[in-house]
């Protein structure tokens, strides 16, 4: 089909400080083909009077009210209202390159139905960008370049939710916006995954990530690390993880606990192992800690690694791969 109608789904809330920047940066795309599905998550400001405003102008931009509260709700009415064959998702508080559309449609047309198209995203903030949003931008940009993203998958989100773009009919099959669970782009990210969609490589930064003390990721309380760590374990147990193997929990700082406080609430026996001579020994849910060597003596294992330290990350990799180990099969790491 030439030139696919592209529907660009934003829900919004109290961002109108942005939103004009944001719709503007849509208006000036090389590609024109497309429509905005803007919902008002219930804005207290004058967001709903600056899509109106826009809307008056430029019919190709809609704007609805969510019925119920959040982000899930307004995706799924923005969604139900689009009338395009390729689906796409803007923050209302971010930047499109003018190209970004054109790049996207193009590579999606080019490979088909089952991938998903990406884009490289670049933070910018009026402070500046924290040594943490820059480490998370280089890497997340580095599994886009080559289209690597679900290789590192129960690290962070490696798609950024408003910077890819897939058929409708994906979208659907992968249920869409149907589970409530939250953080939401996470849980997408991971159903596309399970269901085989391809990342296509892209080396271009095409979206541009505002960040600021009020953004929702920052205040949410969906967007709490417990909530990444459920969602993690959930797809680990229902995609990757073999019954007949022995599983090894690596680590017992905060993120560790969690995961064995929720394997033991779930009935899944474990091994917890670490490096730590204070916790080695010690009883914690009703597991002993033991010495992270005991992985030698040990036939048939999956880890979960949840060893934050950069360079502990780096030992644990190679000890793993010594004993002729590979990630996304014999272990995978949680942070």
């Amino acid at each position: 089909m030439q030139d696919p109608l592209v529907s660009i789904l934003i829900p919004f809330k109290n961002t109108a400080e942005f939103l004009p920047a944001c719709l503007d940066s849509i208006l000036k795309q090389s590609y024109t083909h497309w429509e905005v599905l803007a919902v008002d998550d219930h804005s207290t400001d004058s967001s709903r009077e600056i899509l109106d405003s826009y809307t008056a102008a430029d019919p190709r931009i809609k704007v609805f009210s969510n019925t119920h509260e959040g982000i899930i709700p307004a995706l799924r009415i923005a969604l139900k209202k689009s009338k395009g064959e390729l689906i796409s998702r803007m923050d209302s508080d971010d930047l499109m390159k003018p190209h970004k559309l054109q790049k996207l449609v193009g590579n999606l047309m080019d490979h088909g139905r089952g991938h998903v198209a990406l884009g490289q995203v670049k933070y910018f903030s009026d402070r500046g960008i924290s040594d943490g949003y820059a480490r998370y931008e280089r890497w997340i940009n580095q599994l886009t370049e080559s289209g690597t993203n679900y290789s590192e998958i129960y690290k962070e989100c490696v798609i950024p939710s408003p910077c890819w773009m897939v058929y409708k009919e994906d979208l659907n099959s992968c249920g869409a916006f149907d589970p409530d669970r939250y953080p939401e782009d996470y849980d997408l990210t991971f159903r596309f995954y399970e269901k085989g969609l391809k990342c296509i490589p892209c080396r271009e930064v095409l979206h541009l990530w505002r960040d600021y003390d009020s953004r929702t990721s920052r205040t949410s309380e969906h967007y709490a690390q417990n909530y990444f760590l459920d969602i993690k374990l959930h797809y680990f147990l229902k995609l990757n993880f073999e019954s007949g193997k022995q599983l090894v929990i690596w680590g017992a700082g905060t993120k560790g606990k969690t995961i064995a406080r929720s394997l033991v609430n779930q009935d899944v026996p474990f091994t917890w192992v670490c490096d730590n001579p204070r916790k080695i020994g010690k009883k914690v849910y009703g597991v002993i800690l033991q010495h992270y060597d005991l992985i030698r003596s040990m036939n048939n294992t999956q880890s979960i690694v949840t060893v934050a330290n950069e360079e502990a990350q780096i030992q644990i990799k190679t000890y793993l791969s010594d004993l002729g180990m590979n990630p996304m099969e014999d272990y995978f790491f949680f942070c």
